[in-house]
């Protein structure tokens, strides 16, 4: 199965604390805790069938833009996460303390 990574949609689920992404009743997802000014991104997940196609990285960049948008500091928990803002650098500022 082909997917088209800019079609697709991430939805924040505050009641379950994690940022979704749904592909054929399949959930993606990325765990968080949201404390005062900071989110604490715990744990990104992909079905085995999905992975490897970067459904990760467009789950935990829309993580990222939400902190951003919030001006909330982002610890980056999930070694995934810290990889991809390694990666990323323009959301290593996210991190520091303000």
């Amino acid at each position: 199965m082909e997917i088209k990574l800019d079609a697709l949609e991430v939805i924040n689920n505050p009641a379950e604390k994690r940022f979704e992404l749904w592909i054929d009743g399949q959930l993606s997802k990325l765990d968080y805790t949201i404390d005062d000014d900071t989110i604490m991104m715990t744990h990104v997940g992909v079905p085995n069938e999905f992975r490897g196609q970067g459904l990760a990285g467009v789950i935990t960049k829309a993580a990222l833009e939400y902190a951003k948008a919030k001006s909330l500091r982002v610890i980056p928990v999930c070694p995934y996460v810290l990889a991809y803002i390694r990666r990323n650098k323009q959301y290593l500022e996210l991190t520091r303390s303000k």
